[in-house]
């Protein structure tokens, strides 16, 4: 059952204007399939010779409508099957007007579902942005959009083993198949395989989603799926994973849906443990709840979770867990008493601040800002304290999400490259007390929360990362003063990116620093911290995004 009517939603028969604009430029060709077997290279050369029986294997699929013709009307025999006995169709056509029904045969969340999905594959878009405009526009509240959510999320965290389940159940190796009928494989494949969806219901709901974005290649699709059921998920990975004592890094990767690049740095910076990792690969195949935090001064953490019937953080003094919904929504969020920030990045901005410092502690530079969370945290507790933070962003767009997210605070926004200290007038060297750098990063450890991610980075994406890593820290250890602090932080925990990076960085900067134990700067009790003095944060440890931290104290 769908949510509450509201003014935005598509009346009844109508999809959303999102899906006009996905599929109003799309050739015929396309939109009918590229052949019935979702083969782009064969359909070309098929579609004009097909001999009559193909042809007419494909009216009962929706590719062919000469049959049609001779049962009534230019309807596809699918949209016919099922009419009621007032000589409607189950789509709330009319047979006897031959009126073509408009009522799309998925069930929208499906439908956003997929449409997300293969935005994400299709445009490269994030979904985290996609797919809550889609259940805006399309007024989805409640179960349908969490089942949206879920069915979307579950599907790009998956797609590497449900790609290779997909190929080995179709034959053929997935790339071959075409993409608006693979990205409909994925949707249906991850519901057989990793929900509570009946099988049957699965199937048939994707072969309905498959004739209407590929109708040839429905068949294809049927027997497909129908042989992804035969076996369970665990079935299907002991079938095609390597031999986990012979390949334990293959196996892990196809077990737990990872590039096997990305397992081989999480297990290299966990030092080798496999059991560690596996629990790590877990964790990052779950759904992560929401963290709000409370802005010092603003918000009392306890008080904000009884107010949005969530609980407080288990390490971050500022941290709200939320139990669902959009936190956009919040009256909280949309005054500034609070914001949308990750546990871990709660603790490493709030590291800095609590490090001792001697001598003056008023000029304080964010060096990375974008898009704003962790200048929000630095802000507030710069106004407790009666100090002045400055949050440097290189690009236009970041610096007004900053700007946004610092109103009202203490807190000077500069739209320039970080690099720039001591070229810059308003970035003069030795200036500022603490120094936060949250560098440009793979993101490794954020997979969680933004699953295309892990398909699309590469490790070729890391010598550039490196380098730029390496000179944002140069350059904070040129804007700290003497006797103050830099805190280089990332949200990866590949160990080129965090222990290499910083040290070094330190190594070549010309300066003296000292490592600052970081260890004690994060709440008491916290376990697995290792033995400094720098800290790594992991999802399956601490529930949190993998940060690591690093502070350093210019000499």
């Amino acid at each position: 059952m769908t949510g509450p009517s509201r003014p935005d939603r598509p009346a009844e028969g109508e999809r959303p204007r999102w899906y006009a604009r996905e599929h109003a430029d799309r050739p015929a060709a396309e939109r009918r399939g590229e052949d019935r077997f979702g083969d782009r290279e064969r359909g070309d050369r098929q579609r004009a010779d097909r001999p009559a029986a193909d042809r007419r294997a494909g009216d009962r699929f929706g590719g062919d409508r000469e049959r049609a013709d001779r049962r009534g009307g230019d309807r596809p025999s699918a949209d016919r099957r099922g009419g009621d006995r007032s000589g409607g169709d189950r789509f709330g056509g009319d047979r006897r007007g031959g009126r073509r029904p408009v009522r799309p045969a998925v069930d929208l969340p499906r439908q956003i579902a997929y449409e997300a999905i293969a935005a994400v594959h299709r445009d490269d878009a994030y979904a985290n942005l996609v797919l809550p405009a889609m259940l805006r526009e399309a007024g989805l509240t409640g179960r349908d959009a969490a089942f949206a959510t879920e069915l979307t999320y579950g599907t790009l965290r998956h797609t590497g083993t449900l790609d290779a389940i997909v190929t080995d159940a179709a034959g053929r190796d997935v790339q071959r198949i075409d993409p608006p009928v693979r990205d409909a494989l994925r949707l249906g494949a991850y519901q057989i395989l990793h929900t509570r969806v009946p099988a049957h219901a699965a199937v048939s709901s994707t072969v309905d989603l498959v004739r209407s974005v590929g109708p040839g290649a429905t068949g294809f699709a049927n027997a497909v799926l129908r042989e992804i059921t035969t076996r369970d998920a665990d079935a299907w990975v002991a079938k095609l994973a390597p031999v986990e004592e012979t390949d334990p890094i293959g196996h892990l990767a196809l077990a737990y849906s990872h590039p096997q690049w990305i397992v081989r740095s999480f297990a290299e910076a966990l030092g080798g443990d496999m059991g560690e990792t596996t629990r790590l690969l877990i964790e990052d195949n779950e759904r992560p709840p929401v963290h709000l935090c409370a802005r010092p001064g603003l918000a009392d953490p306890v008080a904000l979770a009884d107010e949005v019937g969530g609980a407080p953080g288990a390490f971050s003094p500022y941290a709200v867990y939320l139990p669902g919904g959009a936190p956009g929504d919040l009256s909280a969020v949309a005054d500034g008493r609070a914001h949308v920030q990750d546990e871990g990045s709660q603790l490493v901005a709030d590291a800095l601040a609590a490090a001792p410092l001697d001598g003056p502690d008023g000029r304080w530079l964010d060096l990375c800002a974008g898009p704003g969370g962790k200048s929000g945290l630095l802000g507030a507790l710069a106004a407790i304290r009666g100090a002045r933070l400055t949050a440097v962003e290189v690009a236009e767009h970041r610096a007004r999400l900053v700007a946004q997210a610092t109103r009202g605070l203490p807190v000077t926004v500069l739209n320039t490259d970080g690099r720039s200290v001591g070229s810059d007038p308003k970035l003069p060297e030795e200036h500022f007390d603490r120094v936060l750098v949250d560098a440009p990063c793979t993101g490794l450890g954020a997979l969680r929360r933004r699953p295309e991610s892990r398909w699309r980075r590469q490790p070729s994406d890391l010598p550039p990362l490196t380098r730029l890593q390496r000179e944002l820290l140069t350059a904070a250890l040129r804007a700290a003063r003497p006797g103050g602090l830099v805190a280089y932080v990332t949200c990866s925990p590949h160990v080129v990116e965090t222990h290499v990076t910083v040290t070094e960085a330190a190594r070549r900067s010309g300066f003296d620093v000292d490592f600052v134990d970081a260890r004690p700067l994060l709440p008491a009790g916290m376990p697995g911290l290792g033995d400094g003095p720098t800290v790594q944060l992991w999802p399956h440890r601490h529930g949190t995004d993998a940060m690591f931290l690093a502070v350093l104290r210019r000499v």
